[in-house]
């Protein structure tokens, strides 16, 4: 019911959005041929996503006079457009319609997962309004697009569950769905290992069945988490297929760069701002480092900490931080039952309101004005 509430909300100022878009004659919202409210639900990597779920992925890559990789859609993961497909197929829904449905649905899902997941720390209480302020925050709208994002959540929140259950193998399946669902999966490995030392090191009752259960699963998640880009190389035949694709967006911010693991801040900081960006990115880090040590933030406990820790790394390492950054942090999205933000009446009225008035600035921001 709280997640229906919510829908009503965001779905209520998407149409304001788009109203005002239209009305204004804003040249800034892509359709896909069908300038309706649907067809902006499926804006920017929607109709990625769409052409992923009607055409499939293409086996040659596009490139441009100087034979550099340009954007294409393998850059998006097949899951969620896999599970459109099956729903236009069985109901004949056209894709603007049935990636909505899914997404929405896959929404209410990962809000429950979530509220699972903080129940297993925090109590029935506090999960609640934790997912409250999950499903109301300023970029909960992605959860009824036509993007990946639900379907990933809902999986990775399914694999934190089972991984704070100590059902390590268990864990692999929706580790497995969630790699093949949206980048950032791998962070999960990280934290499965992180979770282990910590149980070591406590010297608490770790069978050697649970030691090899562990291992096994930080293995597959890794493979699994590798698994895209070597299928991207297999069916194009070009080795670095995946990642020249994803440089392709980065272009439009920083030129044409050769990746490198934990560089992308920096050279994101570097070429607006100079070496003064490159020190900014230092300070963030050392004070994001200060801020995970502090006690009142190991109340969340080691599980989350050590996931929160693992995401923050994979984010780092691999994502150049535009403005898409605000939505690739939902999966940090277990903070939110932190009991600092819901332990009194007036911190809950203080925090649901702030994520409420923040959704139409986060839609107008970055739905409505820069692609997401």
């Amino acid at each position: 019911m709280v997640y229906g509430a919510s829908r009503v909300v965001t779905t209520t100022l998407l149409a304001a959005a788009y109203l005002l878009a239209t009305a204004q004659g804003w040249s800034i919202a892509h359709f896909d041929g069908n300038p309706g409210f649907l067809g902006y639900l499926q804006s920017w990597d929607g109709l990625d996503y769409r052409e992923v779920a009607v055409h499939g992925y293409p086996t040659q890559l596009p490139v441009d006079g100087s034979g550099d990789i340009q954007k294409n859609p393998w850059a998006f993961l097949p899951l969620y457009p896999a599970i459109v497909r099956i729903v236009m197929v069985a109901t004949g829904l056209d894709f603007s319609l049935a990636g909505v449905l899914v997404a929405t649905l896959f929404g209410a899902g990962a809000t429950l997962a979530l509220y699972r997941l903080l129940v297993m720390r925090f109590g029935a209480t506090t999960a609640m309004w934790g997912a409250l302020f999950f499903c109301c925050g300023p970029m909960s709208y992605v959860l009824q697009v036509t993007y990946a994002e639900s379907v990933f959540l809902f999986f990775m929140f399914c694999s934190l569950i089972a991984m704070t259950s100590r059902r390590y193998l268990l864990m692999m399946v929706p580790a497995t769905a969630a790699a093949f669902a949206h980048p950032g999966a791998l962070a999960l490995a990280v934290a499965l290992g992180i979770h282990c030392v910590i149980r070591l090191l406590r010297r608490e009752p770790f069978p050697v069945r649970a030691r090899i259960a562990a291992a096994v699963a930080i293995v597959g998640i890794t493979i699994v988490g590798f698994a895209w880009p070597l299928i991207a190389a297999a069916v194009t035949g070009n080795p670095s297929a995946y990642f020249e694709t994803e440089l392709a967006w980065w272009s439009d911010y920083i030129g044409r760069v050769n990746f490198l693991p934990f560089t992308p801040w920096f050279l994101f900081a570097q070429h607006y701002w100079g070496s003064v960006g490159v020190m900014l990115v230092v300070a963030l880090l050392a004070a994001f480092t200060w801020w995970l040590s502090r006690r009142s933030v190991r109340a969340i406990g080691t599980d989350l900490l050590g996931y929160t820790a693992s995401y923050a790394a994979y984010l780092v390492a691999v994502f150049l931080p535009q403005q898409s950054l605000f939505r690739m942090l939902l999966p940090l999205s277990p903070l939110l039952g932190h009991p600092a933000l819901s332990h009194s009446p007036r911190n809950r009225r203080i925090t649901l309101a702030v994520c409420v008035a923040l959704q139409p600035v986060g839609i107008l921001l970055f739905w409505v004005i820069w692609p997401p």
